[in-house]
């Protein structure tokens, strides 16, 4: 890999950001996001080869429809209590163009477990681990497009519902959902802890 190239894969992943507020007039073409989802499924690694992650696209009114499943969920959960901050933060997300689901197929999970009984107990974090790598992969994909996106978890609070009106498989587990747009403000300024304090470096001769 040259030194440009390498650069260049270095900035992408340093300009992912969390975008929160999203409008639906995508800088791109729907297909090119349905063409970045494509590579992140095939050449994203998994543990064992495993291929376990599963992702709905959705868009328009199936987009909106799924934000009006989480909204009603979200209500039904906080009961009497003060929604207006659900509200907000739900509206905002309806507002983008449309909704990256990530799941996991237990099925491909459970074999794996049965092949390799040693290591059973681990496989269904190492799926957490394989969908957690999807997720990066995608959202520094769509930002490199100029595409805003954010990371949320309302699941398993809307499982079943999003699968009901999604046709989605039974042995599909719902992991996130990332709402995409493009991007009406910027993410602002973001602090760091010091690299000291989260790399420790062994053995490399000064």
């Amino acid at each position: 890999m040259s030194k440009t190239t390498l650069a260049t894969v270095q900035q992408a992943f340093n300009d992912r950001r969390s975008i929160y507020a999203l409008g639906s007039d995508l800088p791109v073409k729907p297909q090119e996001i349905l063409d970045v989802i494509e590579s992140v499924i095939l050449h994203t690694p998994s543990a064992f080869n495993s291929q376990s992650s599963r992702m709905v696209v959705v868009f328009g009114e199936k987009h909106q429809q799924l934000w009006d499943i989480t909204e009603a969920k979200v209500r039904e959960a906080v009961g009497d209590g003060d929604f207006t901050a659900s509200k907000q933060k739900i509206d905002g997300f309806r507002a983008a163009a449309g909704t990256v689901l990530f799941y996991e197929d237990h099925k491909v999970v459970q074999s794996l477990q049965e092949q390799f009984a040693l290591y059973a107990d681990r496989f269904p974090i190492w799926a957490q681990q394989t969908s957690g790598m999807h997720q990066h992969a995608a959202w520094t994909e769509l930002s490199a497009l100029g595409v805003g996106a954010n990371l949320q978890h309302y699941n398993p609070l809307i499982d079943e519902e999003v699968a009901a009106a999604f046709s989605v498989e039974d042995s599909w587990e719902l992991v996130a959902q990332m709402p995409f747009g493009n991007i009406v403000q910027p993410a602002g300024e973001k602090s760091y802890q010091s690299v000291d304090e989260r790399v420790k470096v062994i053995g490399l001769d000064s």
